[in-house]
Order: C-alpha cells, then structure tokens, then sequence
C-alpha cells in the first residue's frame, strides 16, 4: 500500500517527492509520458495521486494526458481511491469544462465564445467590436495562445499570419479582455478539498495585458523557473465569499488538490477564468509566509494512505 504520482513532469514533480521523502511516506513516481496498461490486469493497491498538465504537449509528451485518462478509468473500475479523478481530468484538460462548472456555483467568469477554424474565429469576434479581448487555448496552460487584441483588424492580420499558433485540440477561445484594479492576479490553493492561502501574482512585467494563462503560477513558476521569485506574495488577509462556491466546484468535480486564479476588474468585480489541477508554488514567498503547498500535499497523501491501510 502506497502513494502513486501520476505525471509527465519530473521537475514539477521532484518537490512533492522530496516532502513525501521527508515524512517518510511510501510512494512510487508513475511518470506517464508513455507507457501501457493491461486492463485485464488489477491494479496495485494503494492511493493514486493525479497531477496531469494540460500543458504536456509542450514537452514532447503529447498523449500523455489520453494515457492518464485510460489509467484513471481503469483505476476506477477497480475501486481505486483516486485523488484529482477523471472528472478532473477533463476538467483540467478543457477551460470550456472549467467555466460551466465555474457558473454552476454563480461564479463569474469572463464572457467566452468557442471557436473552431480561423474563419469562425473571425466572424465571432463581432461580438467584441466595440471592445478589447484575447484569444487562447481551450487546453492550455503556460500561457498557450494568448494574444491581446484591440480590434477585429488585428485578428484578421494574426490568423493570417504565420504567428497563429494551432490550439492542440483545434478550440480557441475568444474572450473579454479584464483590465485589472491593480497589477496583479490571486491564485487560490486547495489541499485536500480545503482552502490553504490566496498567492498574489505581480503581473506589471510584462502580463498586464494578459488576465488569464500568462498569468498562472504554472507558467511563472517551477523547479526551472526563469522567472523572479518576488513577483509571488502569500496573502493572508484574501478571504472572498466565493472560496466556499470555489470548495464546492471542486468536490462536485473529483478534485481535492488544485489552485484557482482570479482576477479582479477596476470596478471591483472579481472574475475567475482559470482551474489547474497540476499546481505548483512558490518556495520563496512560501518561506516569507511559513506556508508550504507541498508539504500539505504530502501530508494529506500520506494521512489518506494510512487510512487505507487501516482499512483493508
């Protein structure tokens, strides 16, 4: 009985890793950027931990979250206790997904149209004459397609060009521009179905013009990360009434692990346009506050398995 990490990442990953080593807690790194399954075989016991990126495809790994999506049914039909399940899963790989279940709990979100070809693109775009709006990726992170556009003339010069970047499932969303209050944007984090701390997300170099994947934790920080680590504080006054409607978007979806990002608008109205199921924090600003999304994520695993155990 142990701790499987479902994963295409080991860099994003080796944190996690290292906290589950410090409480001394069995588990085992299922990295699924390839790999089989025999269905007519059990599978081990123990708890499985899903931490797919949407963004897989980035790195080469492009079917790993169609590999997962296999693993965690066959996971399930067994009795598997799965955390972040395959309704997560489809969450995590879908921002259409993600915004209906947002508004199913009267969250807002930013008004969104669903595009498939360039020319249906362009001719959804009328419904934003009069205003700026982004295109971006339906299944996303780090950011992937992300453009700002003050008119329906720069998208006609964009999709014509050769800059267009594909959406790997061929959806591109086109969506209201948000224009902040202030440089920044929170990122809620949730461990074990509970609230842990609001992040703030400087985005004043260079993500003011962008209020959705730009901005994410997943893009601007990891292991790797380019990115300075100043530009994230832990807010511990940030307590909105919608944390409790975010909790219930999660249980209603399979996830007890995820960080939620919101924006709030200049007349104060707080818009929330992104759910990553794969997240990631920041060890500096984690230090400042004595926080640690990792090591709660450690201990959540290991207290799961250990009833498990006592259970079987």
């Amino acid at each position: 009985m142990k701790i499987y990490v479902i994963h295409e990442n080991e860099e994003w990953s080796a944190p996690l890793f290292n906290r589950l080593e410090e409480l001394g807690a069995p588990y085992e790194n299922w990295n699924l950027s390839s790999g089989s399954i025999n269905l007519q075989e059990e599978p081990p016991e123990g708890i499985f931990y899903n931490r797919m990126s949407a963004s897989s495809h980035t790195r080469g790994h492009r079917f790993a979250p169609e590999l997962t999506s296999a693993v965690l049914v066959w996971l399930e039909q067994y009795g598997r206790t799965v955390i972040n399940d395959s309704r997560a899963l489809r969450l995590e790989l879908s921002k259409v997904v993600q915004y209906v279940e947002l508004e199913k709990e009267g969250i807002k979100t930013p008004k969104t149209i669903v595009a498939v070809g360039k020319e249906p693109l362009f001719e959804a775009s009328k419904a934003f004459e009069n205003e700026p709006f982004i295109t971006k990726h339906n299944r996303a992170g780090k950011g992937l397609g992300v453009q700002l556009f003050q008119s329906r003339a720069a998208l006609r010069t964009y999709l014509d060009s050769d800059a267009f970047e594909e959406p790997v499932d061929g959806i591109t969303l086109l969506q209201q521009y948000i224009e902040s209050e202030e440089p920044y944007i929170t990122r809620c984090e949730f461990v074990g179905g509970e609230f842990i701390y609001a992040v703030k997300v400087n985005t004043s170099d260079g993500f003011e013009l962008c209020p959705a994947d730009a901005c994410s934790i997943e893009n601007l920080y990891c292991p790797v990360g380019e990115e300075p680590s100043s530009k994230f504080v832990i807010d511990p006054t940030f307590s909105e009434p919608f944390i409790k409607d975010y909790k219930r978007v999660l249980q209603r979806n399979g996830i007890q692990i995820a960080g939620i990002e919101c924006i709030k608008d200049k007349d104060g109205v707080f818009y929330t346009y992104d759910i990553n199921t794969n997240t990631n924090y920041n060890g500096e600003a984690e230090e400042r506050a004595d926080q640690y999304g990792m090591l709660e994520i450690a201990k959540f695993l290991q207290k799961t398995v250990t009833h498990a155990k006592s259970c079987t």
